[in-house]
């Protein structure tokens, strides 16, 4: 018996269950897991099928051919919207429910070096409109594990592939009510050129390699999840909807989850 994590739509056209137990026996592959999620959902395991939703398996992108066994940790990961292992991480790479002071996160890139000349900073917050309709509130769920490993990466990345001294990372999770504060990156370097194009980079990296999706509360009868364009107008992946009663959603949810680019695919 197999255990598989739930995240954002696929928890939704599940029945809101937060993980499936499936008869698969150890040993077999990916494939296999997708063929028994198809008998009982066919809906998640087409979207599978159609590379809209990867499988992890130990917090890594799964292909058909991977062995899994019981013990593995197993996910059903929608198109990403984004407890650290030491005390660097803690500070430096969070992902947390609570709101976050942009002075108090400021002062501690500042204190990392008196060589930091410039910092750029890119602050997400909660707006009351999205893609042309109104939004009432906003919830955010990640994969607990997974998006700060990713997150962890960018840091460590950015640190190595750009000329600045340190980069923090902050995401929230949970319900934020809109005009607050979701997500904030700092770059701090000795010049500010090298400054911006760290935070940049990350803020982007950020939405193609973290499972972290975003649930739109709106007033409205009919119900999508989408892969839209992105904020610079590059194309998404395919619109997809699905009605209340097949998603078994509030009726005043709408749930969307989208990504800067292509993610790579498990088929």
């Amino acid at each position: 018996m197999l255990t598989v994590k739930l995240f954002g739509v696929t928890k939704m056209m599940a029945g809101n269950q937060g993980a499936l137990s499936l008869d698969v026996a150890t040993g077999r592959q990916v494939k296999d897991l997708v063929g028994a999620i198809e008998i009982n959902y066919p809906a998640i395991s087409e979207l599978i099928q159609k590379k809209k939703v990867l499988v992890s398996v130990n917090q890594e992108i799964a292909h058909e051919d991977t062995v899994i066994k019981e013990s593995d940790e197993i996910a059903l990961l929608p198109p990403f919207a984004g407890g650290a292992s030491d005390q660097v991480d803690a500070e430096f790479v969070r992902v947390q429910r609570e709101n976050f002071s942009i002075d108090q996160e400021l002062d501690r890139v500042r204190s990392q070096s008196k060589r930091i000349g410039g910092i750029a900073t890119f602050l997400g917050i909660a707006r009351d409109r999205s893609r042309g309709r109104d939004v009432d509130s906003i919830t955010f769920e990640h994969y607990e594990g997974m998006a700060q490993k990713k997150l962890r990466e960018i840091r460590e990345r950015a640190l190595q592939d750009f000329d600045i001294l340190e980069l923090l990372i902050i995401h929230r999770y949970g319900a934020i009510t809109i005009g607050e504060n979701i997500v904030l990156i700092i770059a701090g370097a000795e010049h500010r050129a090298d400054a911006f194009r760290a935070c940049k980079w990350a803020i982007d990296e950020l939405k193609q390699i973290t499972p972290i999706w975003k649930l739109d509360i709106r007033r409205k009868g009919k119900y999508g999840w989408k892969n839209t364009p992105n904020e610079d107008g590059e194309p998404g992946a395919q619109l997809h909807f699905y009605d209340a009663q097949r998603l078994n959603v509030p009726n005043d949810v709408h749930l969307t989850s989208s990504f800067a680019a292509a993610l790579p695919a498990p088929f």
